[in-house]
């Protein structure tokens, strides 16, 4: 009985400690929630509802052939600038306080990131999409039923979409045509739009020696003023941008190439934090002599791999470098970290840092080196190399902010057609696509039951606001171009689609405007998502800054 006591009398103090803990977190707990913005109900949708249409809105401009660009102007002391009309390097470069505009920044990111091209398209999508939400939301209708109606409606498109697809698998003269389509159009609204004919042959010329890789590291851009862009050119070869050390061979074929990351720089004495004491220059003479000999060491193990060409990416000091010619071994150093990177995985061989085990090694390979000319520059080419096709896209401009917009654009290019040079199936362009989704809906809403018609009416709506930005941003009359091309697939003309050469109605087949179909996916399934995640929302609140703590708390003696 006296043990139950006890512990009934210990359990009561320890409940009145916690109480007495509880009431002081829940004093500041109240205290940083009564410091927090909460906004809820209509104002909360109205605000969510104003960042992503102000997002939508600033993108939109740069949608299609005869898109605008913007300039992109750092605030930083330099004021580096930007011209852009890419909605993916838009959106990142500018500063969003607006929790649903953030989050239209982020499907643009990841279109970018997953097919390359589609940025602005999917941005313009979600806010179309909200913009229609709202309009109904104004009719009281409940946010759950218009996410429904939008899931029915993405749900009808993308089957229409996967039904309209082309798929040249298997025959590679219809691939490479379809390859040159797709990458004609994705470069219509670019700064390469001049020349796009050269640039599609060019991109989809170095997408086919990845033989089926999407690792564009294989494919590296190289930028260089001077000349025109139409003075660009596809080399046939790795190329980097170094020189080959003095007194070295310039050229070598059938290459056995080590690639490392080693300091080759202890031929002068480096002791950090420590102190020497020498009585004489003899024992300063002695220390020397002893790094020349670890270095020594260290060259020959490595010319003992069999090799003859070392590129490191490091710098290499005069004395490696002289015993490295001396063996008739090429030595290329400090080629940065993602020049080393790629190199490894070009000509097939690992990067080392140690070299006591030649047997554990892999060596790279390539059929020449040599130093070449291009522009006022000279570099170094690997050709025929080991690990795969790859090869080098040489850019050539007035200027750097012209050939930064160039390589933006021939890198979606590029992405777009790696990933069809797998699967292959295409679409058709020119507001074709989202017409032909939209009349899909618009034949299922008379067999829907409730309001959720209004939702998939909504959401067509939606569709055709890409076909009709696309001929608002060239001039003509977006409203009559959208008819005539509603009319026309009402009609079954389904490769009907917008001809912005003469502001008129044309066969996309004939005109070649073809799309990826992945890319036409995701961005039809990332804007609804998007869309959907923005209407759940009934509350944002802004947390408070997290305030300063106490050393301690009340009533507990300093504890």
């Amino acid at each position: 009985f006296i043990y139950k006591y006890t512990l009934v009398l210990f359990d009561r103090n320890l409940y009145s400690f916690d109480n007495q803990t509880l009431q002081f977190k829940t004093s500041k707990m109240a205290e940083a929630v009564s410091s927090a913005q909460v906004e809820k109900g209509e104002n909360a949708r109205m605000a969510s509802f104003v960042g992503a249409l102000a997002i939508a809105d600033l993108v939109k401009t740069t949608l299609g052939p005869k898109g605008m660009d913007k300039i992109l102007q750092s605030m930083t002391m330099g004021g580096d600038i930007t011209i852009t009309n890419d909605g993916a390097t838009i959106l990142k470069a500018i500063h969003i306080d607006n929790a649903a505009a953030k989050v239209l920044v982020e499907i643009s990111k990841t279109q970018d990131d997953e097919v390359g091209d589609g940025t602005t398209s999917v941005v313009v999508l979600a806010g179309e999409l909200l913009r229609e939400a709202q309009r109904l939301m104004d009719k009281r209708v409940h946010p759950m039923t218009i996410i429904d109606g939008f899931r029915l409606a993405a749900d009808i498109g993308r089957k229409a979409l996967i039904a309209s697809a082309v798929d040249s698998e298997g025959d590679k003269t219809k691939i490479r045509e379809a390859m040159v389509n797709v990458a004609q159009t994705t470069l219509s609204s670019k700064i390469l739009s001049s020349d796009k004919k050269r640039f599609s042959n060019l991109a989809v010329d170095a997408v086919l020696r990845l033989e089926g890789s999407t690792d564009l590291d294989l494919i590296q851009i190289i930028k260089k003023p001077g000349g025109s862009l139409v003075h660009s050119y596809l080399e046939d070869g790795f190329l980097l941008n170094k020189k080959i050390g003095v007194g070295q061979p310039k050229r070598i074929e059938n290459a056995k190439i080590l690639v490392a990351n080693t300091p080759m720089d202890t031929d002068k004495v480096k002791i950090y934090g420590s102190r020497v004491r020498v009585s004489s220059m003899n024992d300063v003479a002695a220390i020397e002599a002893a790094e020349k000999k670890k270095m020594k060491d260290k060259c020959l193990k490595i010319v003992n791999h069999g090799i003859n060409v070392f590129i490191n990416r490091q710098l290499i000091y005069n004395y490696p470098e002289s015993i490295f010619a001396e063996n008739n071994v090429m030595a290329i150093e400090h080629a940065d970290f993602d020049g080393i990177e790629r190199l490894s995985a070009v000509l097939g061989g690992e990067i080392c840092s140690t070299f006591d085990h030649p047997e554990l090694v892999t060596l790279g390979g390539c059929e020449l080196i040599e130093e070449i000319m291009v522009g006022e520059d000279s570099m170094i080419r690997f050709k025929g190399v080991k690990g795969g096709a790859a090869c080098s896209i040489v850019l050539r401009g007035p200027s750097l902010h012209v050939l930064d917009e160039a390589e933006r654009s021939l890198h979606d290019a590029l992405a777009v057609l790696s990933q069809m040079a797998v699967k292959g199936r295409i679409v058709y362009g020119g507001g074709c696509s989202e017409s032909l989704m939209a009349a899909a809906i618009d034949k299922e809403v008379p067999k829907t039951s409730g309001k959720k018609q209004l939702a998939m009416e909504a959401f067509a709506r939606a569709l055709r606001q890409l076909p009709a930005t696309i001929a608002d941003n060239a001039g003509y009359d977006s409203a009559d171009i959208v008819a005539n091309l509603r009319a026309a697939h009402a009609a079954g003309n389904v490769r009907a689609g917008i001809d912005i050469s003469d502001g008129g109605i044309g066969d996309m087949t004939k005109l070649g405007i073809c799309e990826s179909f992945e890319l036409k996916e995701h961005v039809l399934m990332a804007a609804a998502e998007a869309a959907e995640m923005i209407l759940r929302v009934d509350d944002i609140i802004k947390s408070a800054p997290r305030q300063r703590q106490q050393q301690g708390m009340p009533g507990m003696g300093g504890m």
